[in-house]
């Protein structure tokens, strides 16, 4: 009974540890969606930037102004950006169905406009001297728990069975209503017949039980251990990304503004005859590829937030542990917190 008991507290488990995963997989999933949303727009954006410039060189072509090698350059920077458009539709639309699925209906048409997507930020900053017994409340290591507990309670049941089961039959007369009416004198004729069942009996089966139970009881160990490696591990990796993600993303913000004044002073000076089309083919590559790693980099932090929150378990409640840390956050009892209605 008690292990039946654990063996249910362990599926509950398993089906908050499904009601976590879940809120993550669709903020996951909605970054993503977001993600090829803004790559879509950049994209078009660039197409845009890129057909205006080549009508500019074909007519500087028609004046005698730029040569065959300069259209060709420019006009193969229309194709390239054509053809990342046409992929990134595409990502918006998978992403778009990936994201239906989850929710198991339509996105509903009136949501509000998504911020840019290097301003989300869903999680709330970590508070210092987060205590790792936060971890205790993962799915995965209670299950553990109460499986370890339903294999200790199936080896007392094996060894319990090594005891004598004794049976005291009686056959015609008045049935005695206890042991001691067997042999008083109102109880005559009886006839006792005990029904022995020992080990000695079971043909090693009891012995075979309980090694099973045994068995099972460090299987159950070592699965525990691993839950308990496998929780530090993943928070491990998760504040890993949060303490140099940030720092990648500006670094990565501060390379496309450079990005973008190469673009500027290189199309410059091609207009004015001072540079070939070669440094601004170099420099809209550059540009383009600046612009992609930001939101790339963004996507990349939104989904470590959430993977910590999943990590430590669905995020933390600052009541349990203000005891311990100093911290002036107060997040929702999710962990998620949007930062704006518009998010």
């Amino acid at each position: 009974s008690e292990s039946a008991f654990q063996q249910y507290l362990a599926s509950r488990e398993g089906a908050r540890a499904v009601q976590i995963a879940l809120v993550a997989d669709v903020a996951i999933q909605y970054y993503r969606w977001r993600m090829t949303q803004v790559l879509k727009a950049l994209t078009q954006q660039t197409l845009t930037s890129r057909q205006r410039s080549y009508r500019l060189v074909k007519a500087r072509f028609g004046k005698g102004v730029a040569n065959q090698i300069e259209l060709s350059q420019s006009r193969s920077l229309v194709d390239a950006a054509a053809a990342s458009l046409a992929r990134y539709t595409r990502d918006e639309q998978t992403a778009r169905n990936a994201m239906t699925v989850l929710i198991g209906q339509a996105i509903p048409a009136d949501l509000p406009p998504g911020l840019p997507i290097e301003r989300l930020a869903q999680v709330q900053p970590v508070p210092a001297g987060l205590p790792s017994t936060l971890l205790e409340r993962r799915p995965d290591i209670l299950a553990a728990t109460n499986q370890l507990l339903a294999a200790n309670a199936n080896i007392g049941a094996a060894r319990a069975a090594f005891f004598p089961t004794i049976s005291l039959t009686g056959s015609f007369g008045r049935v005695s209503t206890s042991l001691d009416g067997v042999f008083s004198s109102g109880g005559t004729g009886w006839a006792l017949a005990p029904a022995i069942t020992t080990p000695i009996f079971a043909g090693g089966a009891l012995q075979a039980g309980l090694e099973q139970a045994k068995a099972s009881q460090r299987e159950a160990v070592a699965v525990y251990e691993q839950s308990i490696q496998q929780a530090f591990r993943e928070v491990a990796d998760a504040l890993a990304g949060e303490a140099t993600l940030g720092a990648e993303l500006a670094a990565r913000e501060s390379e496309s503004a450079a990005a973008k004044r190469f673009l500027d002073l290189s199309q410059a000076r091609f207009f004015r005859g001072v540079d070939s089309f070669l440094d601004v083919q170099v420099a809209e590559v550059q540009f383009f590829q600046a612009r992609q790693q930001v939101v790339l980099v963004a996507f990349e932090r939104l989904s470590n937030q959430v993977n910590l929150y999943k990590a430590i378990g669905g995020g933390w409640d600052n009541s349990a542990i203000k005891s311990k840390i100093e911290s002036t956050a107060s997040p929702d009892s999710t962990g998620l917190t949007s930062t704006s209605s518009s998010s």
